[in-house]
């Protein structure tokens, strides 16, 4: 059986709980950017902060709050780019500082405040996403009435990145075969894992250790004073519900109008995180399968049940005589695995999905092996253009704790197979990424508490692979003082590709 060392968290197998919106895949698997439009330079702006925002600041933070951010044009479109200084360590605020970059898409209309976006992750780029999607992802009032600011949280890309191998070493952390339901297999993928950690400390330094949730949170309210709001407008997908629902129990007072779509519930271990997502992924496969057969050019035949055995028979061919790609790379169960469930993060992706099972289904990979290069961030020319599968595990180890003791890890490989028959094994054994990590988790999971006055609002959809839709049911009741919108469909995430129904109620 296959499994991938640190680099690929397993129930991280493409970026983690990104955002389905981010992600769709033409029929020809081809992908590109939509950026916004208009080259005009304009000169640099310099944000100065309110007094009254800096008064609010916590105490030893004022020089942070106070500071004076300066906004290039960038990016060779309608742009703005800055730098923000925050602390390394917010328990010594004197001591080293970080930079968090950030892009702004200016306001179009009568600027009334500024929308602070994460896409998820952990080790999604809130830059990269506003850069390609600010143009086509939110309605014209929307962009009328705010600047739309993404960032990347500390850790990420281009703010201090957790950083771990080059490009020829990740290719071949993915290419490697641990049989990790065998005392041998799981000692080679640990002793692998272990190296892989203290390579990340040595080329990460110091901020390895300080790129928790919180921390970001924390950060997100300096973001927040040096745009001169009083009140935070944020709207997170996926791992971004979990930033926001964060800030909303730290800084109760400074939440202004919040939307998590994609629920992260705070309040579940790691192993039930992944338990949830291995039974929400069976069920995302089940209805792919079912809309498939619809279709004339489905490669599998029978009914639901028939279909998903037929998945399950290529998956375990490709476990038993791992196979080459058209590009002599080698494509073993793990990868397969991840080329399957990318697509699934979107159902306009589905006949991207298709087309690589019949390829597959007739003896070749190479299509599943760039719906995995995807999903990890690898570009045709063998580059790699995010360090988000690094950042995602890095985040994780301090956010939670996780069972990595060999009977634990074999027990929760049992119930992950019994829930889900298909994917259940290669949702197991993430504590391997976390057993050796230079850094203990700081935070036990536990319900978020918000006692604001703004109301929030939290989005599910009932065919979320990714976070299922139980769990935004169980963010809204802990945050109290919100409402829940539930979009009927497939794939993760809603808002940006949902019906107007939902679009409308999340605009106003």
């Amino acid at each position: 059986m296959t499994a991938r060392p640190l680099p690929a968290r397993s129930r991280s197998l493409v970026t983690g709980l990104r955002a389905a919106g981010a992600l769709v895949l033409a029929l020809t698997l081809a992908s590109c950017s939509i950026l916004n439009g208009g080259t005009e330079e304009k000169s640099p702006a310099t944000a100065k902060a309110d007094p009254s925002i800096v008064a609010s600041a916590p105490a030893g933070l004022d020089s942070f709050y106070s500071q004076e951010v300066v906004w290039e044009p960038c990016e060779s479109g309608n742009f703005q780019c800055a730098k923000v200084s925050v602390p390394l360590n917010y328990a010594e605020p004197d001591g080293e500082k970080i930079q968090i970059a950030a892009l702004k898409a200016p306001s179009t209309g009568t600027r009334t405040g500024t929308l602070l976006v994460n896409p998820g992750g952990p080790g999604g780029s809130g830059y990269d996403f506003v850069k390609d999607a600010a143009a086509t992802h939110f309605s014209q009032s929307v962009r009328a009435a705010y600047d739309v600011v993404g960032f990347d949280p500390r850790g990420v890309k281009r703010s201090s990145p957790v950083k771990c191998m080059t490009d020829a070493e990740r290719d071949a952390a993915r290419a490697k075969i641990y049989a990790l339901d065998t005392d041998a297999g799981l000692a080679a993928a640990l002793a692998d894992n272990k190296v892989i950690a203290a390579q990340c400390a040595e080329q990460t330094g110091p901020v390895l250790g300080h790129i928790d949730t919180v921390s970001s949170a924390e950060d997100l309210d300096i973001l927040r004073a040096v745009v001169n709001d009083s009140k935070l407008n944020y709207l997170g997908y996926s791992y971004g519900t979990f930033l926001g629902s964060t800030y909303a129990s730290l800084f109760p007072e400074n939440v202004g109008r919040m939307v998590l779509d994609g629920a992260l519930d705070p309040s579940i271990s790691n192993e039930e995180l992944t338990s949830g997502q291995a039974v929400a992924f069976e069920k995302a496969i089940r209805s792919y399968v079912a809309d498939c057969l619809e279709e004339r050019s489905c490669p599998l035949s029978g009914g639901v049940d028939a279909g998903v055995g037929q998945i399950r028979d290529l998956i375990s061919s490709v476990q038993e005589t791992p196979r080459t790609a058209k590009d002599g790379r080698l494509v073993n169960a793990n990868t397969f695995v991840s080329g399957l469930i990318t697509p699934l993060y979107n159902d306009e992706s589905w006949p991207a999905l298709t087309q690589s099972l019949e390829a597959a289904m007739a003896g070749d990979v190479s299509l599943m092996l760039r719906l995995a290069d995807l999903g990890a961030d690898r570009g045709p020319n063998g580059q790699y253009t995010s360090n988000s599968t690094f950042a995602f595990n890095a985040i994780n180890c301090l956010d939670y704790p996780m069972v990595s003791d060999t009977a634990g890890m074999r027990a929760d490989e049992e119930r992950l197979r019994q829930a889900s028959p298909t994917l259940g094994y290669f949702f197991a054994y993430g504590g391997t990424n976390c057993v050796d990590w230079p850094y203990d988790s700081v935070r036990t999971p536990a319900p978020v508490e918000y006692s604001g006055e703004s109301p929030i609002v939290v989005i599910g959809t009932t065919g979320d692979p990714a976070t299922p839709v139980e769990w935004a049911s169980s963010l809204r009741k802990q945050l109290g003082n919100a409402s829940l919108l539930t979009w009927q469909g497939e794939g993760h995430t809603a808002y940006g590709r949902a019906n107007s129904c939902l679009e409308d109620a999340v605009d106003s």
